[in-house]
Order: C-alpha cells, then structure tokens, then sequence
C-alpha cells in the first residue's frame, strides 16, 4: 500500500506503532523520514490493529512518545523495517521513492504487480506460463538478494543487472504490460528527458525484441550420440570438419570419435570425448555450400567381410561418408538431432574426394549403405562472440566441451590472439631441416625403398599466427635501415602484402613509414604518405576494424613524429588542389577516405610540437589548416552535371568530415571550428540532381556533425543551426531522405536545452513547424510496407517525427506560443496550420501510432497534447467566434478532445490498481481536464452551437459513454443544451433523437455504457428540464433513449455469455420490436430479425428461424424494385429478394417439421412462378411430398410452461414479468426446469404456484416460477371435422395458440369426509399471450391473465366430458385400426361404468343432488348434457367397432345394458321435477362468495360457461322445445342397444366399409371444450387426475393424456346462436395463415403493434357451422375448399 495518510508513533512501553489521522499535525510535527516496508504480515487481530502485508510501503510523518495519542491503528514494531526515502510531488498525489538501487526498487514493484497476474493465470488454466513464470521469479528474488548483499564486484554487478533487466523485459512481455525505458539498467523518468530521447531508448529496445541484432561470429555446436548400423562388428572412427564446398578446402580442424562395435561412444562417461564446438564461423560461412562432413574409417579386417584370419593385424580402412549443410540449422534455435544417411565409395581411389561427389550428387561413385544405417548427431548453431557464448551456455563449459578452431583467420581478427602450435620437434630445427625433402636429396647407398615415380605425398603447412611472418616485403620494410637503397622498393611492395601480415605489425609498420618520413621528407614524403593511407584504409575492412583501436592506441601513446604535421598538410593539399583537373579520382578517394586518421596524426603531431617547443609557430600551423581547407572548399563547390567522378569524391570527404571536426576541436576553439563546420557545409552546391548520391551524404554529414560535441556546445550550436534547420527544410520541402531527415531532427531535440534558450526554440519551430507537420501527415498516409525491415524503418521515420513534434511542443510556453501564432499574417494560414495541427494529433491518438505496450510514451505525448489544447482554446475563442467563425476549425477541435478522451491509455479503470494509482499521481485523469475544456468551449459558442448539433451528437454521446462519473456529469448536461437549441430553432428536437438512437446500438454493442450511466442520463436531463416549456416533450424523449439503452444493456450482457438461450433470444426479441414498434427504424429492425435468425439456426430452432425471416419477407413485395447491397443480401431486385427468402423459409419450416405452412408459402411463390411462366422452377416445387410428410412422419406435441421471473436481478425485459415457453421435443416439467436453472444459475426455484407478492418483486435476487399450463387452441375449422386425421389435427392443437391456463384445486366451506367433491372447487388462471406460440421465440410474455372459480358441479361436468373425448379417441382409433387390441377400451368403459373404487358416479350424484337440494331448483341442464355425451359415446362406439364386440367380455356387455343404462344412469339422470334452465349463476358460486374467493372478483361471461356450447342463452324457450322427450329418448337408446346385442353373432369380424348414412344420425352439440388437445383439461389439472380425491372413481383418475392416438372429431354442431353486440369479432373459425404472427384483436391494447406484427380484423362469423360431411363423390363434385392465403404486408 503505497503511503498511508497517517501518523506513525513508536510507544516505547508496547514497543508497537500507533496511527493518527490528525491531518493538522502532518505540517507541524514531521521529525523524521523513513519509509519502514513490511517484513511479515500482520492481521491486526488486536484493538486497533492495522493489517498488514509483506511489501507494504508505510510512510512515517510523526513520532512521539508515550500514550497520549489517538491510538487508531497499531501494529509491531518487529514487523517492519526502515529505510530512506525521497518524496516526490508532495501533497494528494506524492510518491515515496526509496532511495536504493533503481533496479532493487523496479523488481520489488514488478514482483508485486506480478504476483497478481500469476494468480490468475492459475485460475485460467495457463498452467505453462504459470509455472515458467514462477521460476522466473524465483530467480530474479535470488539475484535480487546477491545485489543487497553488495559484495559483488562492478563488472559481475552489472552482468547480474542485464540478466535482472533481461528477465524483467521477458516476464512484463508474457503478460502483455507495458515496455520499461532503461538507461544503463536503470528505469528513466519521462520528465527527466526530452521525448526524442524517451523515444529511441524504447525505440532500441522494441526493434531488440522484433529483430535481435545481427551476430558476427557464430559457433557451431556438435555431439556425436550414436551410429545405427545392423552389421557393424567392429570399432569405427568417425573425423568431423566444416567443408567449404565453394573453394574445395576444410575450413576448420578435425573433430575425432571412436566408436565402439555397438555404435556408441567407447567413453560415454568423458562427454568432451563425444561433443565439441567449432569456433569462429563467420557470416559468410552460414550458406548452403559450407558443410559439416564426416568421415567414418572401419577398425578390423582388410576387406569387409573376409574370414577372420590367424595375424591380429588391425587395419584402418575407409567405411562411409555423411555430410549436412550448415544453412538447414539456420532455422532452428534449438539443439536439434539429426539422423545423417552414410555413403560408401565405390571405388577406393575416389575415397579422397567421396564428400565433394556426395555434395555435388554424382551418384556413380558413391552408394548408400543401408536404410536403416545412419550417423545420430545433436547440432546447434550459437551466435556472439565467445564470451558472450560462454555466458549463454555455460553448461556446455562446465562439462569440459571440446575446441574445434578454425583453420586460418576468421571473418574478424581480434588483436592481441595468439595461435601457437607446440610441437617438440619445431624447438630443434635440424630436427626436420636436414630429412629429405626430394629425390635429388637423397644419398646413394640409402636403405630407403625408392617408390614408384608416380606416387608422391604431399604436405600443406600452414602458418596462423599474430606474432610471426613469413613474408620477405614485409621483413624487408620492417628492416629498412639494413637496405636504404631499398626503401622505393619496399614502399612500393607495401600495397601488396596481405592485410594479416600488416595488421599483425601494425605499431612496427607505421614507425618505419614515420621514421622513413623524418629521414627524407622532401624525397620519401609522397610514398609514405601513400603507404600510410594504405595501411588506414586497411583499417575499413570490416576482417580488420577491431584494429582501430590498436591504431588509436599507438597515436596517442606511442606516436613521435612531432614535425610530421607539416608534410602531412602539405601533401594533403597537393591532392586536395588536383581534385577538378585529375582524371582519375581513385587514388585521390582513397586520400580522402583516410582523412579522419590523417588528421588524427596532423593534430597529435602539432600537440607534440607544441608541447616540445611551447607552442612555437602556432599561427603558421592555423595559416596551413585554413589554406587546406579553402582548397577544401573550392572543391566541394564544384557543381557537376549530373553523377560525376568529382561528386564521388565529394561525398568520401563529407562522409568523414564530421570526424575531422572533432579532431580540430583539440587544438582549436569551439566557435573557431564551428566556423570552419559552417563554412564547409555551406559551400556545397544548393541544387544536385535528384539521383545524386551527394544528397543522402550531405545528410549523413549533418547527422554525425549535431551528435557531435561541435552541436552540443551552446556556443558552437547557435552558429550551425541556421545552416542546419536551412538543409532540412529543404529536404522535408521535397519529401526526400526522411530517414535521415528524422534523425538528424532527432538528434538535435534530444539535447536537454536550458528552458532559459527559448530562442534557439523559436528559431525551430519557425523554421520546421509548417512543414513537419505537413511531412507527418505525408508519412502516415503512405501505406505500411510488408516487410519487417521496411516495416520498422516506416514507424522509426513516423515516430521519429512524432517524437521531435512533441519535444518541440513540449519546451514551448506561453510566450512562445503566442509568437508561434502571431506569425501567421493572414486568417487562412492559421486556419491551415491549426486544422494541420489537429489532425496530427488525431494521428497521435491512433492506437496504432505506438507498439501497444507503450503506455510511458502514450502518456507522454497525451500530456504534451491537452497542454497544447489548452493553450490554443484561447486563440479558437479570440480568432474563430463571431463574424469569424469557422465550422472546419471548431469540429475539429471537438473531434480532437473527443477522440482524445475516447483512447484505450487513457480508461484508467481497465489498468490494473498499482499502474492506475502511477498514471493518477503523475498526469491526474486528463479525461476530466479535457471534457471540463469541452463544455467550456461548448458554452462559448452561442448560437453557433446550431451548426455543430448533428454532427457532435453521436461524439458526445460516445464521450458520455466513458466510464468516469466526473467526465458524464459535466458532459451529458450538453444535450439538454442541443435539445433546447433544437427546440428554439425547428419546434422540435427530432434530429437530436435520432441522432442519439441511432448511435445508441453501435456504441453499446461495441461494450460501452452501464447501468450507472443510463440512470445518470436519466436523472441529469430530467432535472436539467424541469423548468422548460417543452418539459413533457422532453420527457418522451429521455424515457424513449432510457428505454432504448436498457434494452441495449440486457442484449449486451446476454451476448457476453456466448450461449444460445431462451435469455439471448427473447433479449433480442425484445429489442427487435422496440425498433420496430416505439422508434420505427427499418433498418435496425431488419439487422436485429436477422441477428434473431441467426441464433435460431445455432439452436436448431428451424420454426423459429422461419417466423423471424418471415418479419423480413412482409416487407417486401413482389416487385422489379432494384435494392442495394444489404447485409449478405447481394445487389438485388425486391422479387428476387422476396424470392430467396421464401425458399429459406420454406427449408427452415421444412426442417422443423411446419410443413402446413410450408404449403401455403409453396403456393404463394408457385402463383408467381406461374405468373411469369417460369415452369422451370415451378416444376421444382414438390408440395406432393409435403403432403406425405404430413400423413406420415410422427410429430411430437410439445408441452408449454408458464415461468416466472421476480426480482431485481433479471434483466428489465424479464424483470417482474410472466412468459410461457414451448417446451423442446421430449422435454417435460422436470428437464424444463433444469433448462431455466442453468441459464440463470443464481435463480431461486419457487416451489408454489401462488403469484408472489411485492416483497418477491422488489428483492434483490432472482425468483424463478415454473408450472406447466394447456394450451388452448382457437376454434379451428379444421378441429370440428369428422375424417381429418389427427396427424393433421395435432399440427393444429399446439400451433397457433394464444390462450393457455392451469387448474388449481381449493376447498370452499367445510369439507366433506365422506364427499370431498361436494367443496371441491378449482381456481382456472387463463394467459393470453401477446402473440402466439409458435412464432418468432420460443416463449412470448403474458398479456392478460383471466382467474375464474368452477363449481363443484363444473368441475364433474368438464371430467365426464373429458372421459367422453378420451372414448372418442379410443374409438376412432379401433376403427382407424391403429389398436389391435382392444383392452384399452374395454378397460375405460369398465372403470367408467362399473367403477371399483371411490364410488364411481355415485359421488357425482351426491354433488348434484346436494347442490339441487342448496338452491332448490333441479340441475336438469347438466344432466341432460351427461346424458347426451354418454349416449353419442355409446352410441358410436358400437356403430363403428361392430366388428369388434365379437371380442368384448360378455359382462361388459351385460353392465353396460342392464347396470349403466337401464338401472343406472336413466333412472338417475331423469328423475327430475321439470326439463327447465335457470340464469347461470346456479351453475357457479354466489356473487358473495366470488368477491370472498376469487383474486381478479371476475365472473365468467355467458360465451365462457360450460353449457355455453350447448346454449347461448340459459333463458332461451325454443332451445327448450327442441330437446327431444326423454321417453322417446330413452326407448330409442334402449332399443337400439338391444336390437344390436340380438344380433351381435352374426355380425362379421371383419370392418364394414364406411356408409356414407352414418353421416345422417343425429349429431351431438359438442362441448366447448371440443378440439383442445388430449389431455389439456384434464393431464394439469389435480382436480381431474385424481391426486386431490379419496372417494372418486377411475372416471377422474384416468384422463386423456393417458392415451396415445387419433382424437375422434367431434361432430357437427347445431346452428350458432347469436352473438351478443358487444361481444368481439373472433377469427377462431377460420386458419389464419400458420407464417405470419398472429395478433388479435384485442380492443384492450394500449400500444399497437405495428402493422407487419398485425392481423387485419376478420369480419367472419366467429362460430361458422360445421361443413356438412360429404362422401368421395360429392367432395369432388363440389366447390373447392378455401384455402387462406398469406397477407400482403406494406412496405414501411
């Protein structure tokens, strides 16, 4: 915790330390400093415990004694441990920086923050980095720990200091946090530097980490592992070498392995035996045709293969061959194996030359061994120096690896490398000297065998060594006094000994050419002067450039020749003076080019002569400088046309020039050699051809002359500046050498100039301001290069430039300010050059300016930009207002501190808390000084503000959406101030909303905006127009931009989660009919309808899918009308359009199994196809198959779910709200459930179903409600047909719904424990959806809730008719021949008949008569509807299974005729007073009970009574009339059961066909529940089940949703009654079209829906009659069935 703001007190009684937060003795009682850092942790347990943890910084700001103090925070003394300290930036914001090592202090800060992050790379599983990290951090505490001990020496101090950095550097690189800036290991402050410099220390280090620096020397690593072989048998010897197959000779020694039989190293255990490292590689040897060759030789017999003979001679002979080349281990930075294949000669003459054949793959004269023979080895290439590679790998040292040199010098020579061979016989040289070495040398007599003339035996010796030679020219020079009459010769052969030998004696070569010079100028001047320029420019080769300092060395320590300047000027000048006229400009370059050593001698020589003589001739010396350097001059002015040699030999001076400078400054004044710089630079011609190299020369010039001390001298600065900011406005001016152009400027700004030199400030910014800011913008327009070196090179010019911008910016105050915009004559140059500035810093901003880890440089410049802000909002208010406003000018300001507040460096709550608290104390939050800025600038501009309002809305309201509470209080009070302007100049602020919706949805899809923020745009403009005349406008306005964003929050946050859901989906559907409905956005709607699609089809919800394209299909129309490019919608025709979308739709109903309304769509496009007799296409269409589909694939009814979602915590398109949802296929209440849980995992299950209370709406949780509900299916035509398959009729019970409701049971008054039925009410909740189910999501939200009370008697009523439909089912099904066995039936007639249990119908009899007995008036009504339904069960069920009742049990049939019919139910169901109807209320409760009872006090309306179906009016006396007498009734039914029992023998097994007069029996006047789904009324409803009864039969136990199969229809229902004038007009007779969203016409809804979410209201009758049934014949002959066709839906 960085420094508490408390008072420390040390109490020498508990020795413990004691906080005070007394804020007015910080200035008055500070005695000491010493910021203490925690060792342990302390919890602080104790009374007045302050916790603790180990790292923590506390800051000590008072000490006293005793206990007189406000004891508010304690802790031990022991815990911590003192230690100096600085602060910085006292007060709020200060810092504690201790004062130790700058690298101690950086790993104790990067520890910490890593700690952190190493945590939750463990929580991410990142277990690589997680335990690659931990190592690194233990390494970096033990090195941490080796530098406080301080016992280190310097040079193994700073090796530990670049291993701390190095791991530092790696660690904050993993973990994606920012670049360090170093300098000499230690962290620099940005503010302590200029930014150029800041700029090239990050600079370095990021082009380090993208391209490492380019090694020199390089080194090759080798272990010999093993040799596969099947058929080895004897011991091997395998030599290694690197091969240079280019010149044909090894270019390094032999490396030598001895195998043993088995192909593995004879002594594993010596690993120096078995590895070794070729040193010395240059650059050029890593090519493709430098190998590593090895040569293996067999141990053993003669011949292979021959039998093993008596001698034990071991001969060595050739085996095979393997080579590899060394640039395939280019690519690989590791130790890799290699497996190389091995060769064998073919002829054993050639075994010499084997690997130049195998390289050069003349395949005659070798052969492979074997595939399965082969060398294992281990390679790897190491690239530095051999220090540096014994630092890097020091493991390799450590296990005594082997040197394999290199023959010959390397690539770079190393002074001082000695390379001996020790050999005793060398020490002895008559030792060799006197053997043989011809056959002319040979004595007679001599014992030696003379061999053949054709043999021979050659041996190459090979001298490598810095010590000796064997070169006769350069003993001769080196020996010139022995011969003085060879000293011509010996200089003229000096230009042709090899460079090795020279440099080998460097220090002797040039004494002799001095000392040759001192003995005769005037005759051997002009030679060693050439000689000498010879040997420097030796120097220049790159084999020889470690020699420079070797060459310096002797200058300044070992050089004598004190009167050699003289002959060195004036031989200089001769060559300088026969530059123009000479023809040959060779040797003169060569002059040139060693200039800087040249003068090195001239000035050492002069300083030893003035030392030796007190400083005689001095001005004679100044005379030839400056006589030398006006032929200088007069050369360099010398314009050519075009390249010429004279241009070349400009350039080799300027290019060494600057050194030259550098040398004069040792004799010479500062000022004087500026002069002479000046001078110099200033003679080159103005203009060269544009391909002239003297162009990037003359900058290379300037470039090295400001990095010099000639620049940084003050004195000397003032006089080369002119001439500098001269050169490079002119090539900035051009857009020519950039690169150099940025360095130099660079270079320049890197100075840190005393703030007192403001005019050397101005003299820049006058000369460079206008055309750096035109080269920027010039730079980063260009298009980034592809490669990584161009690449680089591209941000190093645009940083660069950057870079020198913002240091020029950075020194400027205001005074310079001013006179930086005062120079601006006219109003025009000062608009472009602000508009210029603005849209550089526009660039600065990019994300992409900078690497994305540097956040010190972003800082940086972000600081020097709202500076500049600031400074220049004067100049906006005094020059561009009024008269002379400019709307170019102020937008870009205003996008410019927009963008500005908007940059990811700036969103300080992303940061983590420590780089926050850095950024807080360093720079504040810049945010909230611009945004301040912006609504200052804002209010200035009056009725200006007019021409800025449309296109600052969408910026502003970007730049609310930050997250700082500071910034959007001062900022979102703009937009009352736009609405009012708006207001006063049009009468309304419509343009202001749009504007604000429009730009609301990207904003917020791209993560911006919170909750916090929606309620403070609420509550800030609420308040702001409280007083304002167009208040009530204002407040629509606010709540539609309110409501647009919490919608926007709760599909954000639904699409975070990446799961397809019901949430994400209705979150959706939510906001897609928000646009459409409250704010009429064609386009948004469109876009969300097919973000909606999309997520259906990842769900696999096809229906879904097509509901939703279906919102976008009525849109169109069938029309040539040309749409443009939309979405993935190509340039298209709106019928083709239209087109493309049906055909999607139509897969997508297909695949979901809607194949109803795949028909009606087929038909809708085959009418077009027809129409313009495109047969092609519509002979495509097979709606035949669809037909078949329907007939024959099984569909599954799907369940419905009421669920309920309370609390605070959902989301506001869910919160307090009710929705019933599809269920999936197979899904039942339980898995439901599970479904709901795992979207919202923090819900609470309800475990009721009683609607919660208000504590429940305004908890802070999440209540989950979830019970099954029935669907209730309109009053279809298709549902009240006899004949249609229930494959068809299924389709129509679970589509297209609307109304859903759910049972629950009560008990009204005492209960019954004989009867509970007798108090046995139910509570019937009916939901009415806003659209219907299936559509556009899965589940849609409730519109109306209707709550009714049934009476005991409703209640029997509604589960007699359910048996009945449940005998239907079971009877069609027997006729359909779809159940073989006929238990099932048997089954349900037996426990409706003849009930076992509970009493059966008796208990039914009780209710009905206690409730007759109640009211004293008989329930004729009810009873003659029981009697009716079982009558028509049984009656058809024995006309239409006939042939069955062969099978049934002959005591069924005997129970049905004698105990249900004749004794039974007619004598019950007839024993009546009268045949009469009363009002409705006898049928259901009192009206005082219903007010005691009922939660909505609602009544049940005629339409909806249980005899409503039967009667429309319970008065009605014709309705009465028509009911047939019971008698006749009753005989009829007695005797037509009876006449078939008579003749139940002879009827046939098998089904008659069907006769067409059974269409004519006397139909029954269906329920009103008729056509619901099986098991609808009677599978929820505990009532009915048979879960609440103790007395009830299988009548209520056994219910329809216990069946499987084919409902029989019900039959044709009598002539509709009236429809009372009131009532509404219902389509539920009719199909609606199964594609569109169905909406009805409710007369209660307040907001309608807009027209493509609209049915148009029917006018037909809501209760049409049954169509009459119609044989085969007659439906042929008749007129064609109606079919609905889709609606045509306007374009919006």
């Amino acid at each position: 915790i960085p420094s508490l703001k408390a008072d420390t007190m040390f109490c020498h009684i508990c020795q413990s330390c004691y906080f005070t937060h007394d804020s007015h003795k910080f200035s008055l009682l500070i005695v000491c400093f010493f910021p203490p850092s925690v060792l342990a942790n302390f919890r602080g347990m104790v009374q007045h415990g302050l916790p603790l943890e180990i790292g923590d910084t506390v800051q000590i700001l008072e000490k006293c004694e005793g206990s007189q103090c406000c004891h508010c925070g304690i802790f031990p003394s022991s815990y911590i441990h003192l230690k100096n300290a600085l602060v910085k930036n006292k007060g709020q914001f200060e810092t504690v920086i201790p004062t130790e090592d700058s690298v101690i202090t950086e790993i104790t800060m990067t520890l910490r923050d890593w700690g952190t992050m190493w945590k939750q790379l463990y929580m991410r599983n990142e277990g690589d980095l997680f335990h690659r990290l931990w190592h690194v951090m233990n390494e970096i505490l033990e090195l941490r720990q080796q530098v406080l001990v301080g016992h280190l020496t310097h040079d193994r101090l700073s090796d530990i200091k670049q291993h701390i950095t190095a791991r530092l550097d790696w660690g904050n690189e993993q973990l994606g946090l920012d670049l360090v800036p170093r300098r000499d290991f230690s962290m620099v402050d940005p503010d302590e530097i200029s930014i150029t410099e800041l700029y090239r220390l990050m600079e370095r280090r990021h082009r380090r980490r993208e391209a490492p620096p380019q090694a020199s020397m390089h080194h090759l690593f080798l272990q010999m592992k093993s040799m596969m072989s099947s058929n080895l048998g004897e011991e091997l010897e395998v030599f290694y070498s690197v091969y240079d197959s280019r010149e044909m000779r090894p270019i390094s020694e032999r490396f030598f392995v001895r195998l043993n039989k088995q192909g593995l190293p004879k002594s594993p255990e010596k690993t120096e035996r078995q590895c070794t490292l070729f040193v010395d590689l240059g650059s050029s040897d890593l090519r493709k045709d430098v190998y590593v060759v090895a040569h293996i030789f067999r141990i053993g017999r003669m011949v292979a293969g021959e039998k093993k003979s008596v001698s034990n001679t071991q001969y060595k002979r050739p085996y095979g061959c393997a080579v590899i080349s060394v640039a395939d281990l280019l690519t690989a930075d590791f130790k890799d194996d290699h497996l190389l294949k091995i060769y064998s000669c073919n002829a054993e003459s050639e075994w010499y030359q084997i690997h130049d054949s195998i390289i050069r793959k003349v395949s005659s004269r070798y052969s492979h061994i074997g595939t399965n023979t082969g060398l294992n080895v281990s390679l790897q290439l190491l690239h530095g120096d051999m220090e540096q590679i014994r630092k890097d790998y020091m493991r390799l040292f450590t296990r005594n690896v082997s040197i394999t040199k290199r023959l010959g010098f390397s690539d770079i020579i190393i002074p001082g490398g000695i390379i001996a061979f020790k050999t005793a016989d060398l020490q002895d040289p008559s030792r060799y000297l006197k053997l043989p070495f011809s056959k002319a040398s040979l004595q007679p007599g001599n014992n030696q065998t003379i061999k053949n003339s054709k043999e021979s035996f050659w041996i190459q010796s090979s001298l490598c060594s810095t010590k000796l030679t064997q070169n006769g020219d350069m003993l001769d020079l080196l020996k010139w006094r022995v011969h003085p009459d060879r000293i011509i010769d010996c200089l003229s052969k000096l230009k042709d000994i090899d460079g090795t030998e020279i440099v080998k004696f460097l220090q002797d070569t040039l004494d002799t050419l001095f000392g040759i010079l001192d003995e005769s100028p005037q005759r051997y001047g002009l030679k060693v002067f050439d000689c000498l320029v010879h040997v420097i420019n030796l120097l220049q080769d790159s084999k020889f450039q470690l020699f420079k300092p070797v060459m310096d060395n002797y200058i300044e320590n070992h050089f004598a020749g004190a009167l050699s300047y003289r002959d060195l000027i004036r031989v200089l000048k001769w060559y300088v003076d026969r530059i123009i006229d000479a023809e040959h400009q060779e040797q003169i370059q060569q002059v040139l080019k060693a200039s800087e050593y040249l003068f090195k001698y001239i000035v050492q020589s002069r300083r030893l002569y003035a030392a030796a003589t007190g400083g005689q001739n001095e001005e004679e010396f100044r005379c030839s400088v400056h006589e030398l350097f006006k032929s200088i001059h007069l050369f360099l002015s010398h314009e050519s046309k075009g390249i010429s040699p004279i241009t070349h030999t400009q350039a080799v001076f300027l290019r060494s020039f600057p050194t030259v400078c550098c040398e004069l400054l040792k004799i010479f004044s500062m000022r004087e050699v500026a002069n002479l710089a000046r001078d110099t630079l200033s003679s080159l011609p103005a203009l060269t051809h544009t391909d002239c190299p003297l162009q990037a020369v003359k900058l290379q010039c300037m470039a090295k002359t400001v990095e010099s001390p000639l620049y940084i001298n003050p004195e000397s600065r003032c006089v080369l500046l002119p001439v500098v900011l001269r050169l490079l406005h002119t090539h900035l001016q051009e857009q020519k050498e950039l690169v150099l152009c940025a360095n130099i400027l660079t270079s320049m700004l890197t100075l840190n100039t005393p703030c007192g030199v403001s005019e050397e400030v101005n003299l820049v910014m006058e000369g460079l301001s206008g055309v750096l800011l035109r080269t920027i913008l010039e730079v980063t327009n260009r298009p980034q290069p592809a490669a990584t070196s161009l690449r680089l090179q591209y941000q190093d010019v645009t940083g660069e430039f950057v870079a020198c911008l913002l240091t020029l910016l950075r020194q400027l105050k205001d005074k310079e300010y001013q006179q930086l915009l005062s120079r601006f004559p006219t109003k025009d140059e000062l608009t472009s050059f602000l508009l210029q500035l603005f849209t550089v810093f526009r660039i600065l901003i990019r994300p992409d300016m900078f690497p994305k880890d540097w956040t010190v440089m972003r800082l940086v410049a972000n600081n020097v930009i709202i500076t500049t802000i600031l400074y220049l909002s004067d100049t906006l208010r005094n020059n561009f207002l009024n008269e002379k406003f400019d709307f170019k000018v102020w937008e870009s300001y205003f996008y410019l501190c927009i963008i500005f507040i908007n940059q990811p460096c700036l969103q300080l709550e992303m940061f983590p808390p420590s780089k926050r608290k850095k950024v807080l104390e360093k720079y504040g939050d810049m945010r909230v000084m611009i945004g301040c800025e912006i609504f200052s600038m804002w209010q200035h501009l009056g009725d200006y503000k007019l021409s800025l309002i449309p296109t600052l809305i969408g910026p502003f309201m970007e730049v609310t959406l930050v997250p700082q509470m500071d910034l959007r209080n001062v900022l979102i009070p703009i937009f009352h101030d736009m609405m009012d302007c708006e207001q006063q100049r049009s009468g309304n602020f419509k343009q202001v909303e749009a504007k604000l919706i429009d730009k609301l949805d990207g904003l917020m899809s791209e993560g911006k905006g919170d909750e916090t923020y929606r309620e403070l745009f609420n509550n800030i403009l609420l308040k702001k127009i409280e007083r304002e005349t167009w208040r009530e406008s204002g407040v629509s306005h606010i709540a539609t931009v309110t409501r647009l964003m919490e919608r926007l929050l709760d599909y954000r946050d639904c699409m975070k989660i990446g799961e397809v859901d019901g949430k994400t989906m209705g979150c959706t559907v939510n906001l897609l009919n928000f646009y459409k409905t409250e704010l009429n956005k064609e386009e948004m709607y469109i876009r969300y309808i097919h973000k909606l699609y999309e997520l259906h089809l990842k769900a696999q919800n096809y229906t879904e899918a097509s509901y939703t394209l279906l919102l976008y299909d009525e849109l169109l129309e069938w029309t040539e009308r040309p749409l443009r490019e939309f979405l993935t919608y190509p340039m298209q025709s709106e019928w083709q359009r239209k087109e493309c979308l049906h055909l999607t739709i139509i897969h997508n109903f297909d695949r979901g199994k809607c194949w109803e309304n795949c028909i009606i769509l087929c038909r809708e496009l085959a009418n077009q196809y027809e129409a313009f007799y495109d047969y092609r296409n519509l002979s495509k269409m097979r709606v035949t198959s669809l037909y078949d589909k329907i007939m024959n694939q099984q569909r599954l009814e799907p369940e419905f779910f009421r669920v309920g979602f309370y609390g605070k915590k959902f989301p506001f398109f869910l919160r307090n709200k009710e929705f019933v949802c599809r269920g999936n296929d197979y899904e039942r209440l339980e898995a439901f459930q599970q479904r709901m849980l795992s979207e919202f995992p923090h819900a609470i299950a309800m475990q009721h179903a009683n609607l919660p209370d208000q504590t429940i709406h305004q908890a802070d949780a999440q209540y989950l409600q979830i019970y099954p509900v029935s669907p209730v299916p309109e009053n279809q035509d298709v549902l009240q047909r006899d004949g249609v398959p229930n494959n068809i009729k299924s389709f129509y019970k679970v589509n297209h719904i609307w109304r859903f409701r759910y049972d629950r049971p009560f008990h009204k008054g005492t209960k019954d424990k004989e009867n509970e039925f007798k108090s046995l009410w139910v509570e019937r909740t009916t939901l009415a959806l806003a659209q219907s189910l299936p559509g556009i999501s899965s589940w849609f939200e409730v519109e109306k809730r209707e709550l009714v009370e049934m009476s005991p008697l409703e209640n029997a009523s509604e589960v007699i008719e359910n048996k009945t439909l449940q005998l239907r089912t079971l009877i069609a099904q027997c006729q359909m021949r779809q159940m073989l066995n006929i238990n099932p039936l048997t089954m349900c007639l037996n426990g409706v008949i003849d009930a076992a249990v509970n009493g059966g119908l008796a208990r039914y009899q009780e209710v009905w008569d206690w409730m007759e007995s109640r009211v004293n008036l008989p329930l004729v009504d009810l009873r003659w509807t029981l009697w009716c339904l079982l009558f028509h069960c049984l009656k058809t069920w024995i006309k239409k299974v006939e042939y069955s009742v062969l099978t049934m049990p002959c005591n069924i049939i005997g129970i049905i005729l004698e105990h249900c019919f004749v004794s039974s139910v007619i004598s019950y169901l007839f024993n009546s007073r009268t045949m009469c109807l009363y009002s409705s209320s006898l049928a259901s409760p009192l009206p005082s009970d219903k007010h005691k009872h009922s939660r909505e006090n609602a009544c049940l309306s005629p339409r909806d009574r249980l005899y409503s179906g039967i009667f429309s009016s319970p008065l009605d006396p014709t309705q009465v009339r028509a009911l047939p007498p019971i008698t006749a009734v009753t005989l009829e039914s007695v005797m037509y059961i009876g006449s078939l029992c008579k003749n139940v023998r002879s009827l046939s097994p098998m089904p008659t066909a069907r006769s067409p007069q059974k269409s004519m029996v006397p139909p029954l006047t269906p329920s009103p529940t008729d056509g619901l789904p099986m098991g609808s009324l009677a599978s929820h409803s505990p009532a009915r089940s048979g879960s609440y009864s103790s007395g009830i039969s299988s009548l209520s136990r056994c219910s329809v949703s216990e069946t499987c199969g084919i409902d029989l229809p019900p039959p044709d229902p009598p002539l509709p009654p009236a429809v009372p004038a009131d009532m509404p007009i219902r389509r539920g007779s009719k199909t609606p079209p199964p594609y569109s969203v169905y909406e009805r016409n409710n007369p209660r809804r307040a907001t309608p829906l807009p027209h493509s979410l609209s049915v148009p209201p029917s006018t037909d009758n809501p209760n049409l009659t049954a169509k009459h049934q119609l044989n085969r014949v007659q439906r042929i002959n008749s007129e064609p069935r109606h079919r609905p066709t889709p609606r045509k839906v306007s374009q919006l």
